[in-house]
């Protein structure tokens, strides 16, 4: 029995040796002893991009202490315990300064076409346009649903593909938020929508 395992187990090690020393040299390198230098490999597309402004204006200098909004992060103040995890799925990716102005201008965007929604009227209950004409604006600016749009009862969200514009449209109010994605959306509605469960 030894004899048939003296085969596989010298099989097993080769094996082992191959895949632990696999990617330690790239060919045409020589070894000089330091940890090469990971290369980031993007493995999925990136994401289809919507209400792109043809001119990004320059990022605006954040404090590093400063949250996405540009308010000043508190820190957990006065909470009772385990606070930050049960309100965990509540949370935005934070955005780089570059990506909030690019935001900045797809919000501009966004809201010259939403305030033309406004302009043409027909506010139905409590002042709420169509969501198929809030929809329709959006793809005008090239937002469809493989950008997470989600509109309802006068609320809208969308992904640029940079970072999240969402905010109100109705006949007394047009607001648009940037904001990075939430790291629990609410389920079935986007990535920019504020997910309404909890833990």
């Amino acid at each position: 029995m030894s004899s048939r395992r003296s085969p596989l187990l010298a099989v097993l090690a080769a094996v082992a040796m191959t895949v632990t020393a696999c990617g330690s040299q790239r060919a045409g390198e020589e070894h000089t002893g330091a940890a090469p230098t990971p290369t980031p490999t993007r493995s999925y597309p990136p994401p289809p991009k919507c209400a792109q402004a043809p001119e990004t204006p320059a990022p605006t200098s954040a404090s590093p202490s400063s949250d996405a909004t540009g308010q000043p992060d508190e820190g957990p103040g006065d909470q009772p315990p385990n606070y930050a995890d049960n309100h965990a799925y509540r949370m935005q990716a934070s955005l780089s300064p570059e990506r909030e102005a690019s935001g900045l201008a797809s919000a501009g965007l966004i809201r010259k076409e939403l305030e033309k929604v406004r302009e043409e009227g027909g506010a139905g209950e409590y002042g709420a346009y169509p969501d198929a004409r809030v929809e329709a604006a959006l793809q005008r600016l090239g937002c469809g649903p493989e950008h997470g749009v989600f509109v309802g009862n006068g609320f809208y969200a969308v992904y640029t593909g940079i970072a999240c514009v969402s905010g109100r449209v109705t006949k007394d109010e047009l607001t648009a938020e940037v904001h990075g994605v939430y790291v629990e959306p609410q389920p079935g509605a986007g990535p920019c929508v504020e997910n309404r469960g909890g833990h």
